[in-house]
């Protein structure tokens, strides 16, 4: 057989060869507590047609950052908060304008630190100050290894800056106050809810107001109420294609469609179903009565925007340390 004829029967043979079937799942690595609005977004997905499976990985914001960095094949993140999205941008798992991809900074929903408390209130809980006093117990989980410990750190200074006119000795005291009234920090949301619900800590819980909304609704009002403080932190929940699986994996057009769900009616429905306050105009004006109003400040505003607060209060020896070393 001559050269010729033998590349013109390898080319028949791979001509014949079926393609290799493209995937049909991806993996939505998610903060821990959105476990059920992600089953529900999915199901929702699902019924609108799509043809693939969504897998879910639900932990800290922090941990699933770590994961992904380790190994963790995920083709989308679903975070809490831009720093753990930027430490996979760092790590050369996203691109650098992840935050342009999506409307809204890639941020689909969004939510606030609020309380929830028991019945009755029997502390009188009212806003932020009313955590510092002395005989309440503070339920949230920690800032160190927490999404959600972060807001509530944040929107808890945001409140103390305003309060004390910026004066830091007051809005230390003030900080180191409340984190000594948390008997326990859990290493994530889901961990805190557990702690205030099933194993009866704390006077108060501090998290997302979607998880407060949601533990009223499956306890009942008479079990806990919502409390909503004067002042909260805009709680972005960001989206992300990991570019560096979807590109490995054949998966960026079903990553993608998906992600471009949760920002169509449907989605947004299914979000606002779950507590979470949504920028459709349509899908929040039908369900504005579900949520009180309240002034939000931003990272921006309020802080200088992530990457100062990353620096200035997350990094070893920062701000949150301080507080920390205080108790």
């Amino acid at each position: 057989m001559n050269k010729l004829f033998a590349a013109a029967a390898a080319a028949i043979v791979l001509t014949a060869t079926p393609a290799l079937a493209q995937p049909t799942d991806i993996l939505n690595a998610s903060y821990d507590i959105a476990r059920e609005l992600f089953a529900a977004e999915n199901a929702a997905y699902a019924a609108s047609g799509a043809s693939i499976t969504v897998n879910q990985s639900h932990a800290g914001s922090s941990a699933q950052a770590r994961a992904i960095l380790e190994g963790l094949a995920a083709d989308v993140v679903t975070f809490n908060q831009v720093v753990d999205i930027e430490r996979l941008v760092d790590g050369g798992f996203v691109s650098e304008d992840w935050a342009s991809e999506f409307p809204n900074n890639a941020s689909p929903f969004y939510s606030l630190p609020a309380f929830l408390v028991r019945a009755g209130n029997p502390k009188g809980i009212s806003d932020w100050g009313d955590l510092a006093a002395e005989g309440v117990q503070v339920i949230f989980p920690n800032p160190k290894t927490s999404g959600n410990g972060r807001y509530t750190y944040l929107a808890a200074r945001a409140w103390a800056n305003e309060e004390y006119a910026n004066d830091e000795a007051k809005v230390e005291e003030f900080l180191t106050k409340l984190f000594n009234n948390v008997p326990v920090f859990e290493t994530g949301g889901r961990a805190a809810t557990t702690a205030f619900t099933e194993r009866q800590l704390g006077d108060v819980l501090v998290t997302f107001e979607a998880e407060v909304l949601a533990v009223r609704e499956q306890f009942g009002a008479d079990q806990y109420e919502a409390v909503i403080p004067s002042v909260s932190l805009l709680s972005e929940f960001p989206v992300a294609i990991v570019d560096k699986v979807v590109d490995n994996r054949g998966t960026r057009e079903i990553a993608k469609a998906y992600l471009d769900f949760l920002y169509t009616p449907e989605g947004q429905e299914v979000a606002a179903a779950n507590f979470h306050r949504v920028n459709d105009e349509a899908v929040a004006a039908a369900h504005a009565a579900e949520f009180p109003e309240v002034r939000l400040v931003t990272a921006e505003d309020a802080f200088g925007g992530w990457d100062k607060i990353s620096e200035e209060h997350f990094a070893d020896g920062g701000l949150l340390d301080k507080v920390f070393l205080n108790q």
